[in-house]
């Protein structure tokens, strides 16, 4: 930017569209991607590894402390509880006072709360610990989405959504093996069991993050420094192109979303996706430990198999996905497969490579569908109604993570198996698959990649 061109101010009007080729297009994109998707992506790491590392505390924490399986379900689940009731309005208020604040805030205050899990030692102890967190950190994934529609056309969205959202089995790829080892190296160490241990390693990371967040991540385009003033015109171009083609919408809010009877059905097919993912993230340890894997550390290591397989399956899946516009036959088909993956689990018992397989499938194809599901109403739904219309969409979804590990839970306290559970998570991705075919819908196909 020279000294005498001002920046660009946030809702100014575009004075004309530099030229660039498709080549700069391709070129600017990326120096954006490079600038935010690490940044963006390391947050969403440490977030889910403060998810699902309750998933592998439950090695020791449940025997340790006397919980059932049902309370340490019910605990778990309640994470999603508070999560569902302050997602929106950290949404609304990241429209006020921006990312910067908003992400910063919640990456210091989760990663705080996380690493007081280490004191819990008993039932309601664990209960409010657990609806803290989700208290605090409700708006993160929700606002990063948000904060993506600031920076890219729809057309480019699925695959850096996907870039984002990869966070999750990353976490659960590395953050695997790190847990098992955490829980068996450092157990009795300073007079603290190794789930004590999990939760203080991996709570603390965050709040440092946070730090970094408050300090560099730009609240839009018009305050990048490290983007010129045609750098700055051309992505405000690029998204008004995109509003231009869905006219009308501009004088839309968070209203028109509560009474779109389409965010709901949305909400619902997210629901059963996140059903199954949580039976992935939660339950998976138990069930290598059911299958014969003996140590915490052996279970850490063939935990990240199947997380490994889901990064590469959401990356590929979600630039197809954008390549040929199609959202609804790529989120369906996924569905379809993990609930034929969760029926499988059922028959694994014993059988580590059936149980590796099926948990493998199931997690390619849960994770697989995420990101690309999670594009679909940021481009259907109008500017103004993003903000608490994504976090609605999340937030409801998100109590499946309440409902999948209470039944699978209780399920287990009540039989001993887990197994009537699973064919419950399997009937509910079926409904998910049906609800993306015939009830969401299909909309225009996006234009062909700008830049490519």
């Amino acid at each position: 930017m020279t000294a005498t061109e001002p920046p660009l101010a946030e809702g100014a009007p575009l004075a004309g569209r530099p030229s660039s080729g498709e080549g700069s297009a391709k070129a600017l994109y990326s120096k954006i991607g490079w600038r935010l998707i690490p940044l963006l992506f390391a947050g969403y790491v440490l977030a889910y590894l403060d998810r699902i590392n309750i998933g592998f505390a439950q090695l020791q924490m449940k025997d340790e402390l006397g919980f059932s399986a049902a309370v340490y379900g019910l605990g778990a689940g309640l994470y999603f509880a508070t999560y569902f009731v302050f997602e929106v309005p950290s949404n609304l208020l990241m429209k006020r006072i921006g990312a910067r604040l908003t992400l910063s805030r919640i990456m210091v205050l989760w990663g705080l709360v996380s690493s007081c899990m280490l004191f819990v030692q008993t039932p309601t102890q664990f209960y409010v610990m657990r609806l803290l967190l989700g208290a605090f950190e409700a708006g993160y994934a929700p606002g990063v989405m948000l904060l993506l529609t600031y920076w890219f056309p729809n057309d480019r969205r699925a695959r850096v959504m996907a870039l984002f959202l990869c966070g999750s089995p990353i976490a659960g790829a590395l953050g695997s093996p790190i847990s098992g080892w955490i829980l068996q190296g450092m157990n009795d160490v300073a007079d603290l069991g190794g789930w004590q241990w999990l939760f203080l390693i991996e709570g603390l990371p965050s709040v440092a993050l946070g730090v970094i967040f408050f300090f560099i991540l730009p609240d839009a385009p018009a305050k990048a420094k490290w983007l010129t003033y045609d750098e700055q015109r051309r992505v405000v171009g690029d998204l008004d192109l995109d509003l231009d083609r869905t006219p009308g919408t501009s004088t839309q809010g968070f209203g028109s979303a509560l009474r779109d009877i389409n965010v709901y059905v949305m909400a619902l097919a997210w629901f059963t996706i996140v059903c199954g993912i949580q039976a992935v993230s939660f339950w998976m340890p138990l069930m290598l430990k059911d299958a014969g894997v003996g140590t915490p550390a052996q279970i850490g290591a063939w935990a990240s198999i199947p997380f490994a397989a889901a990064t590469i399956t959401m990356l590929l899946l979600s630039r197809h996905s954008d390549r040929t516009g199609e959202r609804r036959w790529h989120t369906a088909i996924p569905c379809m497969t993990g609930a034929t993956a969760l029926i499988l689990l059922s028959f694994a018992g014993a059988n580590l490579a059936l149980s590796l397989i099926s948990l493998a499938l199931l997690a390619c194809s849960v994770y697989g569908a995420m990101p690309i599901l999670l594009s679909i109403p940021v481009k259907y739904l109008a500017p103004g109604a993003r903000a608490g219309g994504i976090a609605l969409i999340n937030s409801i979804g998100l109590s499946g993570g309440f409902v999948s590990p209470f039944i699978l839970g209780w399920v287990k306290t009540q039989t001993g198996s887990v197994n009537n559970g699973l064919y419950c998570m399997a009937g509910l991705l079926l409904v998910g698959a049906v609800l993306v075919l015939t009830v969401i819908p299909a909309g225009p196909r996006a234009a062909p990649s700008r830049g490519e």
